[in-house]
């Protein structure tokens, strides 16, 4: 939802052995940067690379490694001359439009995955890097595994300030947010937040994964016909209405989906030009144009906002409106970071061997960050979906932790209830499909951890819904 920046003690500290030494280190010249002109690709397709650099006629090399189990490197060119191109005041919002600067064909043997491209650069021996990233589809959509994973790269984009702006004041230029995003800018995203550690346990345990992103559940939702089982892991904050739409009526004709993420389906945006910007009002929705033309349904606002009448909870079976944080945000620091059993004989925890009260997973404080609940009753001691806020009534809760919304989040609001305190839920429904939810952005650190209660529920929830 928001990040805080570091006080001007820790910025202090940092800077501290500089400062004893009487160094004046120069800074670093500015590197070489880039983007691709899509998210995705498919083999055969063309990747365009738009590049600027600080200088004209500036050396630089690009490598280019998929990032797996292992970094493998697929493609290096070095001795690139790079010419430099200025960035538009509106670059944030509205792209950089630099120009192609070259274009590599797709090699037909490059595995589906997420790519990283390396690009370094040298002045006066010092060398600059800068990283860039796109997405290889599958040649053979659900020829090799029947589970797809789909990126969360709507929320690298909305949380990435490069040219200015964010869709968040905290990093904003003047502590300003924006209100569009553009994707032809360079983004870094977060990929190694969450993501990575998900696919580097999944590959070295035996699974084979196809790869998208946000964007393409929008504009090729043909491609989740071929799968039993989408994922969506870590930080899945921004979905627009058509993304939605088609997964769950994927859900609706017997697809499952894992959530093994928190804060997902939070914000409704919109994309725009053909994906390659978003727009997002969020706590402005009466500003957006949407607003004044009475399409309430679709404000990019909270998906839970009364008056778009969707909350996530419809879709994953929780929401962040019944969540909040934990050992994040100033809520619950002391928090164990671990979830606390309710119903281990349910299918989730087969194999487990835990007991009712149980907790697991505080070791890698799978519970942090940002989380999604729903509201419940206790019915002899045990925790009950009102199914109010939209969860399905189908859902079952299998474990909690407590979570709490941080005031600067809530209380513009109107409808919020001050004081109330959350829960992170782990759960599932049926809706011809299968759902899973994990109800934490945090639940790939135990896998990362290799905890053995995560490993198992994880591997549960692969092997049952994939088939």
């Amino acid at each position: 939802m928001i990040r805080r920046f570091l006080s001007p003690v820790v910025v202090l500290v940092l800077a501290w052995p500089a400062m004893v030494l009487g160094q004046a280190s120069k800074p670093l010249p500015p590197p070489v940067e880039g983007y691709t002109d899509q998210l995705s690709y498919a083999p055969g397709e063309e990747i365009a690379f738009h590049l600027s650099a600080p200088a004209e006629d500036t050396r630089f090399s690009l490598e280019i490694a998929r990032l797996g189990a292992e970094r493998t490197v697929v493609w290096k060119k070095d001795n690139l001359v790079g010419k430099h191109y200025p960035t538009p005041v509106d670059a944030s919002a509205r792209g950089c439009h630099w120009p192609v600067a070259f274009t590599l064909p797709l090699p037909a043997d490059w595995k589906a995955g997420y790519y990283s491209g390396l690009l370094r650069s040298k002045k006066e021996n010092k060398e600059t890097t800068s990283e860039l990233f796109f997405v290889v589809r599958s040649a053979h959509p659900g020829k090799d595994t029947r589970i797809l994973l789909q990126l969360s790269t709507n929320t690298y984009n909305a949380y990435c300030n490069w040219g200015g702006y964010s869709l968040y004041a905290y990093n904003g230029r003047h502590k300003v947010q924006g209100r569009r995003v553009s994707f032809n800018r360079p983004i870094a995203g977060q990929f190694r937040n969450w993501e990575l550690p998900f696919v580097q346990w999944a590959e070295k345990a035996g699974y084979k994964l196809d790869y998208a992103v946000n964007s393409d559940l929008e504009f090729h939702p043909e491609l989740l016909k071929h799968y039993r089982l989408v994922l969506s892991v870590g930080h899945d904050e921004y979905w627009s209405a058509p993304m939605r739409d088609h997964l769950e009526k994927f859900i609706s004709e017997g697809g499952n989906v894992a959530f093994l993420s928190g804060n997902t389906c939070c914000w409704q945006v919109r994309s725009e030009e053909k994906g390659r910007a978003l727009a997002c009002w969020k706590q402005s929705f009466g500003d957006d144009p949407y607003y004044l033309a009475g399409k309430h349904q679709h404000l990019t606002t909270l998906w839970s906002h009364y008056l778009v009448k969707r909350p996530e909870n419809e879709l994953t079976g929780v929401g962040f409106l019944h969540g909040g944080y934990h050992r994040s945000h100033g809520q619950f620091m002391d928090g164990s970071g671990a979830f606390t059993i309710h119903r281990p004989e349910h299918w989730l925890f087969e194999g487990t061997k835990t007991k009712r009260g149980e907790n697991f997973g505080g070791k890698d404080t799978i519970v942090g960050y940002e989380c999604d609940g729903c509201e419940f009753t206790l019915q002899e001691g045990l925790p009950v979906p009102t199914c109010r806020d939209g969860t399905p009534k189908t859902f079952t809760i299998v474990a909690t932790a407590p979570a709490r919304w941080h005031p600067d989040d809530c209380e513009w609001y109107e409808k919020w209830e001050k004081g109330r305190t959350g829960a992170a839920v782990l759960g599932t429904y049926t809706r011809n499909g299968t759902v899973v939810t994990v109800g934490s952005t945090d639940w790939a650190h135990g896998l990362r951890g290799n905890d053995p209660v995560v490993v198992r529920v994880t591997r549960n929830v692969l092997d049952r819904l994939s088939k």
